[in-house]
């Protein structure tokens, strides 16, 4: 007998190492980009941030918020005179001055008698939509088992990709130089309100605003304004600062009390800020294998908390992964 439970116990040595193997676990879409190698991020240019101080809060407290500007070609005609804005310091000491639940937080000049600027551009209505001047698109597969994750667009500019879902906005959801657009034909592209973008501010058609008055989205994305109102940015840093205010009772969540409003020191192009000061941030290369697989792993969560994969996702829950960089 002795003699039997020595080999029943030599086999079962020869089996636990092999049962005892469990499968690696699936990362989930923040892991993904956590184990991204250095050269997929890429720095932001600090030109490209805005800065904006608000008053402290009830206990002393700073409150920063930095926006990240759209890149060319989009909106340009409202950022060129955003940029001509932040220079003239005009936005210092005017407010945040509407905050509607579920939807957004607008700041600009309250009374709409402080003077703009001098030589703002008036931005045509057509601007909401950008000419691509596409001509197709090439899959790219970056799994074992060559399955598509996105598609590479080869049209007026390398850096598109081209998610592989349909929402109910467009036809194609897409991504460029780190930030999310949409179409209906590929060769024409818009901005999309995904959490935290930052709109244009504007009275009835034909007025498309000057960019004197900004928003930010702070609830369910509503694509409904896409391609009528200006996307200008999105708030990278310090959003909690706006989407946690109080609402505002009057209609469409104005503030009624000038009390209420929300002071804001000063908005500046991080350049005009001293060096040390100078917010520096990164995002995940949109153009990466590891946005690839980041893009399928929000498209279909398979990391051990869920339990059934969507299939898809909308655009504005595929976040780009923005990140803060210690300046040296």
């Amino acid at each position: 007998m002795k003699h039997l439970f020595m080999v029943a116990v030599a086999a079962a040595s020869l089996i636990l190492p092999a049962s005892a193997e469990e499968p690696a676990p699936i990362p989930s879409p923040g892991e993904i980009a956590a184990a991204a190698p250095a050269s997929d991020w890429v720095a932001m240019a600090p030109s490209d941030l805005l800065v904006m101080d608000l008053a402290p809060d009830a206990r002393g407290k700073p409150r920063r918020v930095v926006i990240q500007l759209m890149p060319a070609p989009f909106s340009q005609g409202w950022i060129g005179n955003i940029r001509k804005l932040a220079a003239a310091h005009w936005w210092d000491g005017t407010s945040v001055n509407r905050v509607q639940d579920n939807y957004v937080a607008q700041w600009g000049d309250a009374t709409e008698k402080k003077p703009l600027p001098k030589g703002l551009a008036t931005v045509p209505e057509g601007d909401y939509v950008t000419q691509t001047r596409g001509t197709g698109g090439q899959k790219r597969s970056v799994t074992s088992d060559g399955r598509p994750l996105v598609m590479n667009w080869s049209g007026w500019s390398p850096g598109w990709s081209w998610a592989d879902q349909v929402d109910a906005y467009s036809t194609k959801r897409s991504f460029f130089r780190g930030w999310s657009f949409a179409s209906t034909d590929g060769k024409t592209g818009w901005p999309v309100h995904c959490y935290g973008m930052v709109g244009v501010g504007r009275n009835m058609s034909p007025d498309t605003g000057s960019g004197a008055e900004l928003y930010t989205v702070i609830g369910h994305a509503p694509r409904h304004l896409d391609r009528n109102i200006a996307v200008v940015g999105r708030v990278i840093s310090g959003v909690e600062h706006l989407s946690s205010l109080p609402r505002g009772t009057g209609a469409l969540g104005f503030y009624e009390d000038a009390g209420e409003r929300v002071a804001i020191t000063s908005i500046r192009v991080a350049t005009e800020l001293p060096t040390a000061d100078q917010p520096r941030f990164e995002y995940l290369s949109t153009e990466s294998d590891s946005f690839a697989r980041y893009v399928d792993a929000r498209q279909n969560r398979r990391d051990p908390f869920f339990i059934t994969p969507a299939g898809g996702a909308d655009i504005c829950n595929i976040p780009v992964p923005v990140r803060p960089v210690a300046v040296k």
